[in-house]
C-alpha cells in the first residue's frame, strides 16, 4: 500500500507536476521547470540569509532578535537538514553562538508571543545538534509563557489584554493569549518544539489547548480566520500563521490525543476555504475573500506550506491538493528576484478594523516575513 506522500506525487505526476531529484525515486516524474527544484529556492534563500545582517529588511539594526528573524532562521536550519547540508548548518550554528556571550543582549525576554518565540529557536539546534545550552535556553521561553505573570507583567499589558490574559489563566491556558490570529503560530511552534525537544507531553498539550481556544475563538463559519474577534478581515498572512501553526502541531500530536480530532477538522475546514480563494496564478491576495486586493507572497507561501504537509501526512486529499500545492510553489518562485529575495511581501501589520488599511499595506521585497515562509516550503518538499 503507497504511502500518503507516494500517492501524492503519483498525483502530481499525472497533472505534469514534478518533484525535486532527492525524492525523484517517489515515483516516475518529470522534473521541475529551471530554477523551481525547491533544492535550488531554498539554497538560494537560505544562503542569502546566513549572510544577512541580523534584523528584518529595510529597518535599523535591533535591539533584540526579531521573530521573523527567527522563523526565517528556523526555516533554514529545517532545509538544512532536508538536504544534509552540513555547510550550510554549520554557518547557521556559528551564527547562533554569539548569543551566548557578546551578543546576549539582543535575546528577546519572553514577556510576550512575539519575543517568546524565540525559544523555537535554540530548540531546533538541540533537535540537530544536542547540544543542551540550547534546550536550556529554549526551554527557558516555553515555560515562561505558562508561568503566572510577575505584577508588573501584568501592570504593563494594555486593559483589554490584561482582562484576556485574566480570562486565559483561569482556562489554563497562557498568560500571553490575546486572541489575534498571529499567536497560533507563535505560541504553537514554541511548545511543539519544547516537546520535540524533550518529549514531555505538557508542551504538545498547551500547544493543542491553545488552538482549540482560538479555533473556537477566531474560526468562521467559512473556515477562515479574523485576525482578532473585532477586526472582521482575513489578513491573507493572520490565516497564514495559523495554517502554518496547526501544520506544524499536527506533524506532532499523536493520533489519540483528545484534541486531535477538533484541530485537524478545524484545519481540514481552513484548507478547503483556501482551495477555493487560490486565483488561477497560483497566489492568494492579501485579504483573502477581496478579488481587488493585491496578490501577496507570504500567506501563499505560508498556505502552499500546509498544503504540502498536509498531502505528504495524509490530512488531505492528495489528487485535490497536490495540484494546488505545486501552482502555489510555482507562483511564489515567480516572486523571488535574482538576488533571492521574495516580492510582494506585506508589511509588518497590526490589527486595525479598517479595510483600507489592509487594502493600502506596502509591498516590500526581502522581507523575513516572506522569506521564512519559502524557505519551509522548501523543506517540506524535500523532507
Amino acid at each position: 500500500m503507497r504511502s500518503p506522500f507516494t500517492r501524492f506525487f503519483l498525483c502530481l505526476a499525472l497533472v505534469a507536476s514534478s518533484l525535486t531529484a532527492a525524492a525523484s525515486a517517489a515515483a516516475p516524474v518529470e522534473p521541475w521547470p529551471a530554477g523551481a527544484a525547491p533544492d535550488e529556492v531554498g539554497h538560494r534563500l537560505a544562503e542569502r540569509f546566513v549572510q544577512s545582517p541580523h534584523g528584518n529588511v529595510n529597518r535599523p539594526p535591533p535591539k533584540e532578535i526579531p521573530y521573523a528573524e527567527v522563523c526565517a532562521w528556523y526555516g533554514a536550519l529545517r532545509y538544512a537538514h532536508a538536504t544534509s547540508n552540513a555547510a550550510l548548518r554549520e554557518k547557521l550554528i556559528a551564527r547562533f553562538e554569539p548569543f551566548f556571550g557578546p551578543e546576549a543582549n539582543l535575546i528577546p525576554p519572553p514577556v510576550h508571543v512575539d519575543r517568546s518565540v524565540f525559544g523555537a529557536l535554540p530548540l531546533e539546534l538541540y533537535r540537530q545538534t544536542h547540544d543542551t545550552r540550547y534546550r536550556e535556553l529554549g526551554l527557558r521561553s516555553a515555560d515562561a509563557q505558562w508561568a503566572q505573570p510577575t505584577a508588573r507583567q501584568r501592570e504593563a499589558l494594555p486593559p483589554a489584554l490584561r482582562a484576556t490574559s485574566d480570562e486565559a489563566l483561569q482556562q489554563g491556558l497562557s498568560w500571553q493569549t490575546r486572541f489575534w490570529i498571529d499567536d497560533m503560530y507563535m505560541i504553537t511552534i514554541l511548545q511543539t518544539q519544547a516537546y520535540r525537544a524533550t518529549g514531555d507531553m505538557r508542551y504538545l498539550d498547551r500547544a493543542a489547548n491553545e488552538a482549540v481556544a482560538y479555533l473556537g475563538r477566531l474560526q468562521q463559519p467559512n473556515g477562515l480566520f479574523f485576525h482578532a474577534p473585532d477586526v472582521p478581515f482575513f489578513w491573507g498572512r493572520g490565516d497564514g500563521w495559523f495554517a502554518a501553526g496547526m501544520s506544524e502541531l499536527l506533524r506532532s500530536l499523536p493520533a489519540d490525543h483528545p484534541q486531535r480530532g477538533r484541530i485537524l477538522a478545524g484545519y481540514r475546514k481552513m484548507m478547503a476555504s483556501l482551495l477555493r480563494y487560490q486565483a488561477e496564478d497560483g497566489m492568494w491576495r492579501q485579504l483573502i475573500d477581496h478579488p481587488e486586493a493585491w496578490p501577496e507572497s507570504s500567506c501563499t507561501a505560508m498556505f502552499t506550506f500546509a498544503f504540502v504537509e498536509g498531502v505528504k501526512h495524509g490530512w488531505l486529499d492528495a489528487a485535490t491538493y497536490g495540484p494546488a500545492a505545486r501552482k502555489g510553489w510555482l507562483a511564489l518562485v515567480r516572486h523571488i528576484d535574482a538576488n533571492g529575495a521574495v516580492t510582494d511581501v506585506c508589511e509588518g501589520t497590526n490589527k486595525k478594523n479598517d479595510l483600507q488599511y489592509y487594502l493600502h499595506r506596502d509591498r516590500v521585497t526581502g522581507d523575513l516575513h516572506g522569506q521564512a515562509p519559502v524557505l519551509w516550503c522548501a523543506a517540506a518538499w524535500l523532507e
